[in-house]
């Protein structure tokens, strides 16, 4: 991979729209990974004029990118600026593909509200899930940091999600996991929801505690982990 200043000036001038369409789409994961939004804006754009779906593109490019992304995260290859500016990149693709895909009625595969706990400030983790959830193709609405019981549940109630997602990096903000985790048990509403917790300081048994359906240890993981709870969720309702 480039190194994360490189451009494409390195490389002879290369000219995205002179590739195939094969070449495009591998060189688009280069430069997703080495956070090049504008080369990411215009290699989606080539590929879309090229006839591509938007969800071909979102698929192929966009979300392959952000795998190998995240597999370089979770092996320590890649580190915290690194991917947010791979994520980053990845917006601009998004923010071209994303009215596409609600004109074609192109579903997510899920839907995932997220924020930081009460009396808690801290956001990198946090955000870095939602972009590499989007990158899964979930569609995610990130509530923020500091967040109350009541701002939790009318979050959940507004965009009735699929996965409820909460972040803490402190010890002393961890065990507002169970408030709320409780609270949704006494109103009937835990069920309702995949419930995912997340920080530092948490653990796997801390989650289990608290009442969650999964821990995840880092943002690459909560890529993995979701998706797939929401897909093996949507089957056993189907069943």
């Amino acid at each position: 991979m480039n190194d994360v200043n490189d451009s494409h000036d390195d490389d002879d001038d290369l000219v995205l729209a002179e590739l195939n369409d094969a070449e495009l789409v591998e060189q688009m994961h280069d430069d997703l990974y080495d956070g090049l939004k504008e080369e990411i804006v215009e290699g989606t754009s080539i590929l879309l004029e090229r006839g591509w779906s938007a969800d071909r593109v979102l698929n192929e490019s966009l979300v392959e990118g952000m795998r190998i992304v995240g597999v370089d995260f979770r092996d320590g290859i890649l580190f915290v600026p690194e991917v947010l500016l791979a994520a980053n990149a990845m917006k601009g693709g998004m923010g071209i593909l994303r009215p596409l895909l609600a004109e074609t009625g192109i579903k997510p595969i899920g839907k995932m509200v997220i924020g930081t706990v009460k009396g808690d400030i801290h956001d990198i983790g946090k955000n870095l899930v939602s972009m590499m959830m989007e990158g899964a193709g979930v569609e995610v609405v990130d509530i923020g940091i500091n967040n109350s019981v009541d701002d939790y549940f009318q979050a959940l109630e507004e965009h009735q999600p699929d996965i409820f997602g909460m972040s803490a990096l402190l010890t002393t903000t961890m065990p507002y996991m169970k408030v709320v985790i409780d609270e949704m048990v006494s109103q009937g509403i835990r069920d309702d929801y995949l419930v995912l917790v997340g920080g530092a300081p948490l653990n796997e048994e801390f989650s289990r505690a608290v009442g969650a359906d999964g821990y995840c240890r880092d943002a690459a993981q909560a890529a993995d982990m979701g998706p797939s709870m929401v897909r093996q969720r949507q089957e056993t309702i189907g069943a």
